[in-house]
């Protein structure tokens, strides 16, 4: 019987319903806060989104996940300030409206 009790034969089963909240909650274990920027931080994103809208060239912009950060690069056609949001386009027919409270950084 010993051989049978923490040994190699032992093995312990999950049912399902408990596997997925024990993956919920480690997941949720790692997510993150959004760090807060300071005015310096929010110019030079401001500064990098008008100069890639103005003079149509790419941006990389760092973008907040809860779990992992993002990157999208891409040229900025539009401004929507009443929504925080602007237009990126990373191909010749591919856009996307991309929140301003996700940027992290943005370099040209």
């Amino acid at each position: 019987m010993k051989k049978l009790e923490g040994g190699i034969w032992e093995s312990k089963f999950i049912l399902p319903e408990y596997r997925s909240g024990i993956e919920h909650d480690l997941r949720e274990s790692q997510r993150r806060k959004k760090p807060l920027l300071d005015e310096q931080q929010l110019e030079e994103i401001d500064k990098a989104l008008y100069y890639s809208q103005l003079d149509k060239v790419p941006v990389t912009l760092k973008l907040w996940d809860p779990f992992d950060d993002r990157t999208a690069k891409g040229i900025v056609l539009q401004f929507d300030r009443q929504l925080r949001r602007i237009k990126l386009q990373w191909s010749e027919d591919d856009w996307d409206w991309v929140d301003m409270d996700e940027i992290l950084s943005a370099t040209t």
